[in-house]
């Protein structure tokens, strides 16, 4: 629940938050090119069980209460998609590099937009569909399908932001009768059993080296979760999600400077496209929010 509306400490804290999160996809990427992408998000999860529990505890009522649900296949649904949407994106870090995949990816708010209407009966007027179809040009100016041979490995982010999508409404779906703790401790306990069953049949040895970047793996998930909460506590969703794009941003940055990317120029323009489609979303929704 928001416990004030200070935006410009919102503001900062989303913008932390991002970066953290761009840290935490370019050592994604190194390992997961250095070992197999289930180990490397399995590891990943053990640690971010660990913070979901931990938060729990400190809640009121304990692990009982945050477990308590009366939708229990909805909540272990949403946890099993979200780890196997970690999975085909860090798998697209690999495959197409930090920029590229960001860049696909953000059209995940606009899917939601989309998808909204149809799964949760919520209104979606004239002008959000024309932001979706300009953001979906931006999609199909990165994809460039027909200028050559189509790379079936450049939809592996659009999947991704498929399932984040779907993710996202069923989180919206559920909050209708869960609170936030309970959906985000199923999230981290559900994500955190699918993966040990689908990633402790690829072991692999670790050098002591990236046993450090997984250490700094697993602490920027933990640390970007918090700033996240955090974030929504101290200001309102509307006004700092739109700062949430700065995460292509810090991921182009550290795409191009430690792992030699480059930004093609249909890359940089369908990007900018999206963006644009998918603030003017959130604007609208802002402005109905105040409406109503």
């Amino acid at each position: 629940m928001t416990q004030s509306n200070n935006i410009p400490f919102g503001i900062g804290l989303m913008v932390a938050t991002t970066f953290v999160f761009a840290v935490q996809d370019g050592l994604s990427r190194h390992l997961a090119s250095e070992y197999n992408v289930m180990m490397v998000v399995m590891i990943r999860y053990w640690f971010f069980a660990a913070f979901v529990i931990a938060i729990a505890r400190r809640k009121a009522g304990g692990i009982r209460a945050a477990a308590q649900t009366s939708q229990p296949i909805l909540q272990s649904l949403r946890g099993l998609l979200l780890a196997a949407e970690i999975c085909v994106m860090v798998a697209g870090f690999t495959i197409l590099g930090l920029v590229e995949s960001h860049a696909v990816f953000t059209c995940y708010p606009l899917l939601v937009a989309a998808l909204s209407g149809p799964i949760l009966g919520e209104s979606v007027g004239w002008r959000r569909w024309a932001a979706i179809g300009v953001g979906f040009i931006g999609v199909l100016i990165i994809l460039q399908p027909g200028m050559t041979v189509f790379e079936p490995a450049a939809a592996i982010p659009l999947l991704a932001a498929a399932m984040f999508a779907v993710y996202g409404l069923l989180t919206r779906f559920v909050a209708r009768k869960d609170s936030t703790a309970t959906s985000f401790f199923w999230t981290g306990v559900m994500g955190s059993i699918a993966m040990t069953f689908a990633g402790v049949w690829y072991w692999q040895p670790m050098s002591s080296t990236d046993w450090i970047y997984m250490g700094c793996l697993c602490i920027t998930g933990v640390t970007g979760h918090w700033l996240l909460i955090r974030c929504y506590e101290v200001a309102e969703a509307s006004a700092v999600q739109p700062f949430a794009y700065l995460q292509l941003v810090f991921a182009s940055i550290i795409g191009i400077t430690l792992f030699g990317e480059t930004v093609r120029m249909n890359v940089a323009i369908g990007a900018g496209l999206i963006v644009a489609a998918g603030l003017f979303t959130f604007w609208r929704e802002a402005l109905q929010r105040r409406a109503h």
